[in-house]
């Protein structure tokens, strides 16, 4: 009786950012019980002016900032036989 077989192949990819996809800014605030937000911004500008404005009416000066992009994930050529591997040269899993 013959037994099921497979192959895995595995394929190299790389991760980067895409720029059609935009970059977003977000600023809260840290200070104790606040849960004050700029809410999403699209300009880096806009997010830092709304903690400077917080800090002016509040006095809180501590902010977390928050910078989100797109990312695009694509094949490259030739095969990894790692499966942790991302890309060439590594970079996956920790």
């Amino acid at each position: 009786m013959l037994s099921p077989r497979g192959v895995f192949r595995y394929a190299a990819h790389t991760i980067r950012h895409a720029p059609e996809g935009g970059t977003t800014y977000e600023v809260f605030c840290a200070a104790y019980r606040c849960g004050a937000e700029s809410g999403p911004q699209d300009e880096q500008e806009a997010a830092q002016d709304w903690a400077l404005r917080h800090t002016g009416r509040t006095g809180h000066d501590l902010f977390r900032r928050v910078f989100t992009d797109h990312a695009r994930v694509t094949r490259t050529d030739g095969p990894s036989h790692d499966p942790g591997r991302v890309g060439p040269g590594g970079g996956g899993r920790p």
